[in-house]
């Protein structure tokens, strides 16, 4: 049994600790280089170039001039993130999250704030901070719901035993199950395979029936009670009329 939607390796999103989303991010931006440390390495080529075949002062000013543009696109590209992470408070996201074993796993909640370092934004989710860039999917409250009541379909049908198992201590799960499927609409529906709606129906139908037997054999024991009843009275009016003779 499977989701349809957000739904991976066998189960639902689960939670990843955000020291794994902080750690892999702030390799990456160890990674990017600062104009101090550009400016530094031009003067070290400036100092080591070969003085036969001298770079041109004109090389040396394209090369900080495509630097400076790269700088100033990675700025307006951090600036942005920050606007769209603070539009994201109040909304359900889903984050997909690498760890440091390279596995990814997914994380759904609700935007509680947003915090900074070092330039970076990092949503709280779930108690957690996980940086924007691992930002996958921002759902409505509609697919929230519907998510929401596939999972509870799903878990509550996982804690039953085989159709051929149950029994009437069953009966208010299953009837509840069946209570929750019956009243999804066709958006809902759609978050679970058919198979699952036909599992639910298969458990309401072995309920329906043990409650048929049950019902007859309380009808055939208060049957029996009545006759032998009637049998007793019976007899208790012989002896009385023989009695009388």
């Amino acid at each position: 049994m499977s989701l349809i939607a957000a739904y991976s390796d066998g189960q639902f999103v689960t939670q990843t600790a955000s020291s794994e989303s902080l750690s892999s991010k702030k390799e990456k931006d160890n990674s990017a280089i600062d104009s101090n440390a550009f400016l530094t390495l031009l003067v070290a080529e400036m100092q080591n170039q070969d003085p036969l075949e001298p770079t041109s002062n004109t090389e040396w000013i394209s090369q900080y001039a495509t630097f400076t543009q790269v700088s100033e696109i990675q700025s307006i590209g951090s600036d942005m993130s920050a606007m769209q992470a603070q539009g994201l408070v109040g909304e359900h996201v889903i984050m997909k999250v690498t760890g440091d074993d390279g596995e990814t796993s997914y994380v759904t909640g609700k935007v509680d704030y947003v915090a900074y370092e070092e330039g970076k934004a990092y949503l709280s989710i779930n108690n957690s901070l996980y940086s924007i860039d691992d930002l996958d999917t921002v759902a409505s409250n509609e697919y929230m719901e519907a998510y929401k009541l596939a999972d509870t379909v799903v878990e509550m049908i996982n804690k039953l035993p085989n159709v051929d198992n149950l029994t009437l201590s069953d009966q208010a799960n299953v009837e509840k199950v069946n209570d929750i499927c019956s009243k999804m609409n066709d958006y809902q529906k759609t978050f679970l395979k058919k198979d699952i709606f036909d599992l639910v129906d298969s458990y309401y139908s072995k309920i329906q029936e043990l409650k048929k037997a049950e019902e007859a054999a309380d009808i055939d024991t208060k049957e029996d009670f009545t006759v032998e009843g009637d049998e007793e009275a019976e007899e208790d009016n012989t002896e009385s009329d023989s009695t009388t003779d």
